[in-house]
């Protein structure tokens, strides 16, 4: 795949991530509601971050290394979270992640976009299996995991270390084969 795909929804465009977008980054970035539930994005969030970041995404997916959309509405193209695959390509699988702006929590902008994810993963990217973590207290996350039908596979304790403290997380997955009896059913 040469050309970074757009994925449509019902109501959200999933497109490639671009220099417009910085502003948005860094307005919904900087919030520590985000950053204590995301490991890679750090609060106060910077320009440096962001710019940081766009690049890490740029670079992965020259490398087919990750897939990372930005998340619109479809009538108005201002980024309001991203979402994205992180392809591990020995084991044809990846981890999914993703964020939403606070002003659109609430609005399944995280479940729709997961669903069209999901299916870009494993329809045209051909992975074996999907998993995706959240931390024990982030219900709004495993309410997204558990709506698209992801199962959950794993309690992992104390797994990460954020600021000097040990979290826990929860896993869950999909495989190819699983995603077929959803989508067949």
């Amino acid at each position: 795949m040469d050309n970074f795909p757009r994925l449509t929804t019902n109501t959200l465009i999933l497109r490639k991530i671009k220099p417009g977008d910085l502003t948005s980054l860094l307005t919904y970035c900087n919030n520590p509601k985000i950053s204590d539930q995301i490991l890679n994005i750090p609060y106060p969030y910077s320009e440096e971050d962001a710019i940081f970041r766009m690049n890490f995404i740029y670079e992965g997916f020259k490398k087919k290394e990750r897939y990372v959309f930005a998340i619109t509405f479809c009538e108005n193209d201002e980024l309001i979270g991203e979402i994205g695959l992180h392809l591990d390509k020995t084991n044809d699988n990846a981890q999914l992640g993703y964020w939403v702006g606070e002003p659109f929590w609430g609005r399944k902008v995280a479940t729709e976009a997961t669903h069209a994810i999901l299916k870009f993963g494993f329809e045209q990217l051909g992975l074996h299996k999907i998993y995706a973590t959240h931390f024990r207290d982030n219900s709004a996350s495993a309410k997204v995991m558990q709506n698209n039908k992801m199962i959950q596979e794993a309690d992992l304790k104390q797994h990460y270390k954020v600021r000097e403290t040990y979290r826990d997380v929860i896993q869950y997955r999909l495989t190819k084969v699983e995603y077929a009896h959803l989508t067949q059913g």
